[in-house]
């Protein structure tokens, strides 16, 4: 799978942790709808942790479709609550 995320780059994920990223994801989306924004804070930091430990970074000539884009890293809580909706970012 490959994850871009905003503003900064790709990295090819193995897909293993395509199923760990859809369910933050899904907790992500049901934070953001309660509300919650702490909660939300901290999956977040999770999915971001996750696709730069264990994602390959490509190179910047490498040009690759991107199969789930995430917003930048300094989204606002409000700015997440309209992006992480119904199935989220990675629909199941």
């Amino acid at each position: 799978m490959i994850v871009r995320i905003s503003g900064e780059g790709q990295y090819r994920l193995p897909d293993d942790d395509a199923d760990r990223l859809n369910q933050l994801d899904n907790e992500a989306v049901a934070a953001a709808d309660a509300g919650d924004e702490a909660k939300f804070q901290d999956l977040w930091g999770q999915m971001l942790a996750l696709v730069e430990k264990d994602g390959e970074a490509l190179d910047d000539d490498e040009l690759v479709e991107s199969n789930v884009i995430l917003p930048p890293r300094d989204i606002t809580f409000e700015e997440a609550c309209e992006e992480f909706t119904g199935e989220g970012l990675i629909p199941d």
